[in-house]
């Protein structure tokens, strides 16, 4: 069985100086938490705030990406930068952990399609449309305004240029008339690699159940994310009557502004403490939505995308990378034999990974650029 988490935010951790080699406090992800997980690879999303211009957002991915590198060339005995589904089967038979490479929000390419390939070409192999603000893309589900109605003029360039490099198409945080166009443009499977279910938790960042056939019906795929509040409505209410989100919020800043302050970094882990100590709802929410995908679409369209890393809160039980075998516990609580579990646990999304893959170029010749 090969375990793969399709989203966490690590490469900001990294630039924020952890130490990938320790069992950290306050971390989700670090090389001791994932060997105890059994996790074998995972994308590690290089995140750009919508906030940044896309200059901005291009300088700052590619100094994570740097931090990322310098990671893997010190740890040659224990990751490998990976570039498809073959060569994850091949690291986890050599006992490597594989790190694929995404890009959170497509602002950074700008309006340019060459740098959309000058990422490819660094490693990345899904990007995530947008983010919270809507960009020369798309719209984001997080906007209440809508420029484009969807994807832009330019968004559909760009999902028919992710399509010819095999590069998967990432519909997390885009408005639900951007994934709809998405479908209507893309010629190969797309992935939603960190999204919930909205008929259990009604946020606009989880997917309808219409969004999840259609999704399906493409042979795509949806990842369970673990994030509290997109797993449970309730968590909501409890997080914005802590009054914990402000005052903690200013804190993050600061501590991102300069990662190297104890004192900024110790303020820090106090509200994630605070957080922790929250009532939360249980992993085995997780399950919950695994289950509604399944009840909709079946077994081959749903896996783990946990968001660690991007979160300051994680479920009860699910506090970091070495607790996921417990979600597949769960899972065969509930009957799933162990080819399904498979499934689950990686073989869908490498799947649909493999599929953009083999579809890429198929209908051109010559040069994607």
């Amino acid at each position: 069985m090969f375990v793969l988490d399709s989203h966490c935010d690590t490469p900001s951790q990294i630039f924020r100086l952890r130490d990938m080699t320790l069992d950290n406090d306050h971390s989700h992800v670090d090389f001791p938490k994932l060997r105890r997980g059994g996790i074998d690879g995972a994308f590690w999303a290089l995140y750009v705030p919508a906030d940044m211009s896309s200059e901005a957002g291009e300088e700052y991915a590619y100094k994570m990406l740097g931090s990322v590198m310098s990671v893997l060339e010190s740890n040659p005995d224990k990751a490998a930068l990976t570039l498809s589904p073959e060569q994850a089967l091949a690291n986890k038979a050599a006992g490597l952990f594989s790190v694929f490479l995404a890009l959170e929000n497509g602002s950074p390419i700008g309006g340019s399609l060459d740098k959309l390939h000058d990422f490819y070409d660094a490693g990345i192999r899904y990007m995530t449309l947008s983010h919270s603000a809507n960009n020369l893309i798309c719209d984001s589900c997080a906007s209440d305004v809508r420029k484009w109605n969807g994807l832009s003029p330019f968004g559909r360039e760009v999902v028919e240029h992710m399509n010819r490099l095999g590069m998967m198409i990432d519909v997390s945080h885009i408005s639900d008339e951007s994934f709809y166009d998405v479908l209507e443009c893309s010629r190969a499977p797309v992935v939603a690699s960190h999204s919930c279910c909205r008929a259990l938790a009604g946020h606009p960042r989880n997917m309808t159940d219409d969004m999840i056939r259609a999704l399906a019906a493409a042979g795509g795929v949806i990842q369970i994310n673990f994030f509290p509040v997109f797993l449970d409505g309730g968590f909501g209410k409890i997080l914005d009557g802590s009054g914990i989100g402000e005052h903690g919020e200013a804190i993050e800043q600061e501590f991102i502004a300069c990662p190297s302050d104890t004192g900024r970094r110790a303020a820090w882990y106090g509200v994630l403490d605070e957080l922790d100590a929250l009532e939360r709802p249980s992993y085995k929410r997780i399950a919950d939505h695994i289950d509604h995908v399944v009840s909709l679409v079946g077994i081959d369209h749903v896996g783990l995308g946990s968001d660690f890393d991007g979160i300051a809160v994680t479920p009860r039980g699910m506090e970091d990378a070495s607790c996921f075998p417990v979600i597949f516990d769960e899972l065969r609580r509930r009957g799933y034999s162990e080819p399904d579990v498979e499934k689950i646990a990686g073989a869908n999304f490498l799947r649909v990974f493999s599929e953009v893959r083999r579809l890429s170029g198929s209908s051109c010749s010559g040069s994607v650029r």
